[in-house]
């Protein structure tokens, strides 16, 4: 196999634990040619080796990666979070796919690590269920090797020579970069993302309720914008089953009012509802979790679907805004 050299690129805001236990890792990997590149908003000084430190400013992370794109010796660029880390054979495991030429970007799963804390471990729990993530439940649990068209930047490898075509990120969306730059790989250059499971990385969830669902809430805006924005990947029905029970949970006891029909159908698919989400709860790993997984699901759900239809219903995205805003302030 080819040994191409890569560039990992990491931004972040600023040193911090998860930087440092992502990097113990990143210098561990079994793979003979490589890089790495941080990109923290200030000066930082680390005796790191083949590491390079670029400070960037206070921009998005999109931006930050095209920083780092741009100073990139690798033929390969990986992308990480800084509160992941791979395991040893993460490279190797994904640079094998680009002797098909056809490959333009490999992703892998990102689990949740075992040193989580008992209310990440529920946020990782949340992720990991069928019922929340529905088929799109390989992101998290390492699944069978297959195709995709969108997949997070937090463990995306992908050719340099694709990513300078496509333009580099060039996005101002966060989250939901990753959405713009899979579209045009896949529909603009017709090359395909590949996802391995054993392309292994481990990604720190944050604590439910409030940090998981400001996450969740942010992810949701996003995809139901993109739904008018980027139909070609975010017009999928999956993405509508969270908002269809929210409405459903509260408009169908009005309904069920002129109609006891309709209330005897509210409460028996309500309670099929809650059913399912107890198995899958009291089938988790930790019984003493129970209860923040029970309710956690229940909250992710209707957190979702709120925030899906606000996205859809929107104009403009925040980002915009911003940018419309800079834009005219300079012009």
């Amino acid at each position: 196999m080819n040994t191409p050299f890569v560039s990992i690129i990491i931004p972040y805001p600023k040193d911090n634990p998860f930087l440092q236990e992502c990097m113990e890792h990143c210098l561990k990997i079994d793979y003979p040619a490589y890089e790495i590149i941080l990109l923290p908003d200030g000066e930082e000084t680390h005796d790191w080796a083949h590491t390079q430190i670029i400070p960037t400013g206070k921009i998005g992370p999109s931006e930050k990666r095209d920083i780092g794109l741009n100073n990139a010796k690798g033929e390969i660029v990986a992308f990480l979070d800084d509160d992941t880390f791979p395991v040893k054979d993460w490279l190797k495991n994904a640079v094998r796919h680009f002797e098909n030429d056809e490959i333009a970007a490999v992703g892998g799963p990102a689990a949740t690590p075992a040193n989580d804390g008992p209310l990440q471990q529920v946020s990782g729990a949340i992720y990991e269920s069928p019922l929340v993530s529905g088929k799109y439940v390989y992101r998290y649990l390492p699944k069978t090797k297959q195709y995709v068209d969108d997949y997070p930047s937090c463990n995306l490898i992908v050719r340099k020579s694709i990513m300078e075509e496509i333009g580099g990120y060039n996005s101002f969306y966060y989250p939901g970069e990753d959405t713009v730059i899979c579209l045009k790989i896949t529909k603009e250059l017709n090359k395909k993302i590949i996802y391995d499971p054993e392309a292994l990385v481990y990604h720190h969830r944050r604590n439910v309720y409030r940090a998981h669902l400001k996450q969740i809430k942010n992810y949701a805006l996003h995809r139901g914008y993109f739904v008018k924005k980027f139909p070609e990947t975010s017009l999928k029905p999956a993405y509508f089953v969270p908002s269809a029970f929210t409405l459903g949970v509260v408009l169908g006891p009005l309904v069920g009012v002129f109609s006891s029909f309709l209330m005897s159908v509210y409460v028996l698919v309500l309670t099929g509802y809650l059913i399912s989400v107890f198995y899958s709860s009291f089938n988790h790993k930790s019984a003493k979790l129970f209860q923040h997984l029970f309710l956690g699901i229940i909250v992710t759900h209707l957190t979702y679907g709120y925030w899906f239809l606000v996205g859809l219903c929107s104009k403009k995205m925040r980002e915009e805004k911003a940018a419309l805003n800079e834009q005219a302030a300079t012009s």
